[in-house]
């Protein structure tokens, strides 16, 4: 199962700006979430990333 985690962030998309909004079931759920709370603006941006529930693996 995949899942959506949605992040607004700097214009640079560094890490340490993220500031977290939610998580999805959908990609499309989660940018029609950023639009509807106007989360992009000419100063920030929008992150989405994916995520695999129930995965173990290595880093």
């Amino acid at each position: 199962m995949k899942l959506f985690i949605l992040y607004q962030t700097d214009l640079w998309k560094s890490k340490a700006s993220r500031v977290f909004f939610g998580i999805f079931d959908s990609r499309a759920k989660a940018i029609d979430c950023a639009k509807w709370q106007e989360l992009y603006t000419h100063n920030s941006e929008v992150v989405v990333l994916e995520v695999t529930l129930n995965l173990f693996e290595e880093v």
